[in-house]
């Protein structure tokens, strides 16, 4: 701009009066600098790593303390409630998940709604599981008074030794005191695994002193693949008129009826007793066609020793049994006791594979 003198002045500000923290905070910044051109999988594999020892030390670590809370829950005729805030409540989520689909009954609380009325979801019969690293979550203040009031048993699964959820919780179950993951150490990272993992081993421990079996865990997960894979034969077998049976000394004639009226391509044979002695199949008509089938009986024909299945054995071991003998239907017997027939259409129509 026309008649105006500017004059510049130029501003050296030091980093620091102290050169040693010069030197500090430029070793900080080279070795942030370092990390962020390592490769991803080195990141990952520290993280991993740094996550998997917290675990190996929680494991050493457990004691009485468990065992304690362990009775609690083996104890309550309710469900365990399971609370936290922000990453613990989604790891308290996902315990709470894990434990109802293992025999635990269990639901999650979050702490904001429990007060804004959703304390009345809990019972005196029940017992809460309470996350939190700090263990001075002030959302939780209510949940802890609820318990005290009404008597509910609290365990905590808590980062510090000392606070004010671990002197309120009946047992406390600490998590060793291990730095998060990554440059900064406070992403909460390596906290929420152990206590994810802490979550896991109640449920386990839980379900394996019940005697919780494969057949329970089908009921709670019908659909989807585990249910698929832990579906039993006497889920889709056919029962009562719905079996081809003769009895041994039915005529051919009357045999070959029954196996098309059926649909099952062949029909077993059973004795006077009724204990299942033998199948007739195609191939056993096409070895013995000819002019005097139709006046042979059903013992003439038939296969001793039939391959069968119990009723309780999972539908995918029928499958693999069918395919392996090149067959298509297979008889479901127990101690030779007719009980039914799978045909593996059967199996392909409930989605085992």
């Amino acid at each position: 701009m026309d008649g105006l003198n500017l004059t510049y002045f130029h501003i050296n500000i030091p980093l620091s009066i102290n050169r040693k923290d010069d030197d500090n905070a430029m070793n900080k910044i080279s070795e942030l600098n370092s990390f962020e051109k390592s490769s991803p999988i080195d990141s990952a594999s520290r993280v991993l790593i740094q996550e998997s020892e917290a675990i190996k030390r929680m494991s050493k670590e457990l004691g009485q303390t468990f065992i304690s809370a362990i009775e609690i829950f083996e104890k309550i005729n309710g469900r365990i409630i399971v609370s936290g805030m922000g990453k613990s409540g989604h790891i308290g989520k996902k315990i709470a998940a894990t434990l109802a689909s293992t025999g635990s009954p269990a639901i999650f609380v979050h702490p904001a709604e429990a007060s804004h009325g959703d304390l009345g979801m809990i019972t005196s019969q029940d017992a809460l599981l309470i996350l939190s690293n700090s263990g001075e979550t002030h959302e939780l203040n209510d949940l802890i008074e609820y318990a005290k009031r009404f008597e509910i048993p609290l365990v905590a699964i808590v980062g510090c030794k000392i606070s004010t959820l671990t002197e309120s919780s009946n047992v406390s179950l600490i998590l060793p005191d291990e730095p998060e993951a990554g440059t900064l150490g406070l992403a909460p990272t390596t906290s929420t695994t152990m206590a994810l993992a802490m979550g896991d081993a109640i449920a386990v421990s839980l379900f394996e002193r019940r005697g919780f079996s494969d057949r329970d865990f089908q009921v709670f997960h019908p659909g989807g693949k585990l249910g698929k894979q832990l579906l039993r034969v006497s889920d889709i077998m056919h029962v009562g008129k719905n079996i081809p049976v003769v009895k041994l000394n039915t005529p051919m004639s009357e045999a070959l009826l029954v196996i098309t009226e059926k649909s099952f391509g062949c029909v077993g044979v059973i004795s006077e007793s009724e204990l299942l002695v033998g199948v007739i199949t195609d191939g056993d008509l096409r070895r013995h066609m000819q002019e005097k089938l139709l006046s042979m009986y059903a013992r003439d024909v038939m296969t001793d020793n039939p391959r069968t299945i119990r009723p309780n054995a999972l539908a995918a071991e029928a499958l693999g049994i069918m395919n392996e003998l090149k067959i298509t239907s297979l008889f479901v017997s127990d101690s030779d006791n007719l009980k039914g027939i799978i045909h593996i259409h059967d199996c392909l129509r409930a989605g085992v594979a």
